[in-house]
């Protein structure tokens, strides 16, 4: 009971200081753009990826030509993700399979998602929850981040803490609460120097309190 109130406490709060509207932070037009930015957002930055997508969409503008792409070029256009060789290579043949079996279409089933290749848990979240609307849990970095700092798993492994997060968060919640997280993450509760006392949830927060009181006892 005490998990569910304070729960319930932090949702509201989150919906108090950030915007309620679901907003994906990875530009796209498509749900195949969609996918595949999520695929370079891998061990990278939505800014960076952001940074690179305009002129790879570009010069890519269908499934197919990145079907047909030419993987020394698509390395060079996706160099600065990181990860490029692996990248190029599970663009190319993601966007074979979804020609090949759903007629150029991004599937909306998790099972079928994480089939494609490149394609997680993660990124097929993202995916039914951002263009399809499906009640989905994101666990990226910030997520991870917040959701242990909060006391709300205890797992670094992101399948487990999707779990966890699908059982204590109510259902209606579950897409904005990554999009929040993430905001929260950038501008609050940074991985390195978190601004604890500034925080609007220290109160529900067990490491905000105790980083409190650590700073305290420096001073």
């Amino acid at each position: 009971m005490f998990i569910r109130d304070r729960v319930k406490r932090i949702l509201v709060l989150l919906d108090e200081y950030y915007p309620k509207q679901i907003k994906c932070y990875l530009d796209h037009e498509t749900p195949w753009q969609l996918l595949i930015a999520t695929i370079l957002s891998a061990q990278c930055t939505d800014d960076r990826v952001n940074m690179v997508t305009p002129k790879l969409f570009k010069q890519y503008p269908t499934v197919q030509d990145f079907a047909e792409a030419n993987p020394s070029e698509l390395e060079k256009l996706i160099y600065s993700t990181g990860f490029y060789r692996n990248k190029a290579k599970n663009i190319i043949a993601c966007c074979r399979l979804l020609l090949e079996q759903y007629d150029g279409n991004v599937p909306s089933d998790i099972d079928e998602l994480i089939q494609l290749p490149g394609v997680g848990r993660k990124t097929a979240n993202v995916i039914r929850g951002n263009i399809y609307n499906i009640p989905s849990i994101v666990v990226d970095t910030h997520v991870k981040r917040i959701s242990n700092r909060l006391g709300l798993t205890m797992y670094q492994d992101p399948t487990k803490i999707e779990f966890d997060l699908m059982n204590v968060l109510p259902k209606e919640h579950w897409i904005r609460y990554n999009t929040q997280v993430i905001a929260h993450g950038r501008s609050i509760c940074t991985a390195r120097s978190p601004k604890c006392p500034q925080c609007f949830l220290l109160s529900d927060c067990p490491y905000g309190l105790k980083n409190r009181k650590k700073v305290s006892k420096n001073k």
